[in-house]
């Protein structure tokens, strides 16, 4: 089989490790990727956001499938083009990507189809947003309905955070997706991920993974796009799973069939899990980034009849088993991040990867035969081990073996699950 993924990210670096392992694969491409997805596909110079063109690279190479890692493309309508061209895609239509591009739209579908979520009201006007937060008070969450690179949301612990991230969004903080803004109840619990794959009207359970939002150490500082994961997530227990599906997961796959907006791809759920069990804060409509570093270091089975199925409607005739082990990875980022930081700084060394190890690459690139950062997060150190502690230590040793004078981490990726493991 010959395919293209799309993306350039630390997420597509995982996808294509991974897929690069099938015994099914005939030929690998990515569109744009970086230097770490170079060394398992054959890079490709296409505009993706010209739909039309990533098809007809498709049909001239014989590629006869097309993985989508990132959620701009899906929210701006590429697996209808590639599915109206005859190309079997892995994403969700543009319809039904509004699950992660609008959060109105999936706070909506949770109120139409009791799935538990935190109560909320959407808001085109600032003063109305302002009225109402200072009814609820705060804690309380704004957040952007668009797409914002996972800087939309704030968890608001006081009021006047709260009205100056209403402000944030309607005066252009995050362009377009703060036209619109959702404020919702403060969800108190413990977070998790929990990732299952979907062919419109099959679900597939796959992980659960941990992600560490905040920039610094102890869960301080401003969200990022994340620094840092650990799977599985033991707050994930089996039971927590089987209410996840069965409360969340199975009515949103039925409702957005009913709907007309059948869900084919991987549902991301992020969850509260409170005192009342799993509550939906939002959905993503692609592999997280990081947590999809941790997945495929733990997935046992071949990803790409997994997620040819998903893409085909025969998700009932596949799989997926996975490592015991723990996996975490520990995001490297340039000085600077979440904010303004310097770009093209050099990375002189990095660790080979070995049994327990890879370095998946984030935001890299080659100037001049020279490795660079180009982006805010860089490198995904991640690492496999029987436990989350024995994780972690093997990854911050290879991390540790990095060569770059303008990158950063936290010290602390893996905390909640490493206490419950000593506890």
């Amino acid at each position: 089989m010959k395919v293209l993924l799309i993306g350039s990210g630390g997420r597509e670096h995982a996808l294509a490790w991974k897929l690069a392992q099938s015994p099914l694969l005939e030929t690998l491409y990515a569109a744009p990727g970086n230097p770490g997805i170079a060394e398992c596909a054959t890079l490709i110079s296409l505009d993706i956001d010209d739909h039309a063109a990533v098809a007809a690279f498709c049909k001239a190479n014989g590629v006869t499938f097309v993985v989508v890692g990132p959620e701009a493309p899906l929210v701006a309508g590429m697996a209808d083009e590639l599915r109206a061209a005859d190309i079997d895609v892995f994403g969700p239509s543009a319809a039904a990507a509004q699950l992660e591009g609008s959060k109105g739209f999936t706070k909506d579908l949770c109120a139409k189809y009791d799935i538990p979520t935190g109560a909320y009201q959407r808001f085109t006007d600032a003063a109305a947003a302002k009225a109402y937060v200072e009814r609820e008070g705060a804690p309380i969450v704004i957040k952007a309905d668009g797409l914002a690179a996972g800087k939309g949301v704030t968890v608001a612990m006081t009021l006047g955070e709260a009205l100056a991230a209403v402000d944030d969004c309607f005066d252009g903080a995050f362009g377009a997706a703060g036209a619109e803004v959702v404020v919702e109840a403060f969800l108190d619990g413990e977070e998790a991920s929990f990732f299952c794959l979907c062919d419109g009207a099959n679900a597939l359970p796959l992980a659960s993974a941990q992600d560490h939002k905040r920039v610094g150490d102890g869960d301080t500082g401003p969200n990022t796009g994340g620094m840092g994961a650990y799977s599985p997530a033991p707050v994930m227990t089996p039971d927590m799973v089987a209410r996840t599906m069965k409360e969340i997961i199975e009515p949103t796959i039925r409702g957005m069939a009913a709907d007309g907006h059948a869900f084919q791809g991987v549902l991301f759920a992020g969850l509260m899990i409170t005192a009342k069990g799993p509550e939906l804060i939002e959905y993503n409509v692609r592999f997280g980034d990081p947590e999809c570093q941790v997945l495929m270091m733990r997935l046992e089975s071949d990803l790409l009849p997994i997620l040819h199925a998903a893409a085909t409607g025969r998700l009932d005739t596949v799989s997926a088993s996975w490592r015991d082990a723990a996996a975490l990875t520990v995001v490297m980022a340039s000085k600077g991040y979440p904010g303004a930081y310097e770009k093209n700084t050099p990375i002189r060394a990095l660790p080979a990867d070995d049994a327990v190890s890879k370095v998946f690459h984030a935001g890299t690139a080659l100037k001049d035969g020279q490795l660079v950062a180009t982006g805010g997060r860089v490198l995904n150190v991640t690492a496999v081990a029987p436990t989350v502690a024995e994780a972690q230590k093997a990854a911050y040793q290879a991390l540790d073996r990095v060569e770059w004078d303008n990158g950063f981490c936290r010290r602390d990726i893996g905390w909640r699950a490493i206490a419950r493991e000593k506890a």
